[in-house]
């Protein structure tokens, strides 16, 4: 028993001194290096961070990878191929007057085709319908 508090007591003094002495390092280090300094090991830092979260979350050509449209539900809900490329543009974040100009139509069209897909994704906003028709694999 008494080997084993030795031993747990000389473990807590060396991590003290290992701390303290990481300690005394950074202290001497921030008063040397210029503030430019780290300011430009954060920046690349965050930058490093931005580019592999880009590549990890963001989808190669804006679409995922292998997209299998799901035609079922496309079926059941009713879509029309002219609705579904409204949808897209919604999704793709097109205001009315710029799929109206996409699709070569008025822009009282294209609020007509949005009305019914909201209504047949019963759902009441863009950012929902989008939401909604990747969840259903309508759109990629």
């Amino acid at each position: 028993m008494a080997m084993y508090r030795t031993i747990a007591l000389s473990a807590v003094a060396i991590a003290a001194a290992a701390f303290l002495l990481d300690q005394l390092e950074y202290r001497y280090a921030l008063k040397t290096l210029p503030t430019e300094g780290y300011v430009l090991a954060l920046a690349i830092g965050f930058l490093a961070l931005g580019l592999y979260a880009g590549r990890r979350l963001g989808r190669p050509g804006g679409a995922r990878e292998g997209f299998q449209r799901n035609d079922a539900a496309i079926r059941e809900l009713g879509l029309s191929p002219r609705e579904l490329d409204v949808l897209e543009r919604v999704a793709a974040g097109g205001s009315n007057k710029e799929i109206a100009r996409d699709l070569g139509v008025s822009p009282n069209t294209v609020k007509t085709h949005v009305s019914n897909v909201y209504q047949k994704l019963e759902v009441r906003r863009r950012t929902e319908a989008a939401d909604k028709a990747r969840r259903l694999a309508l759109i990629p």
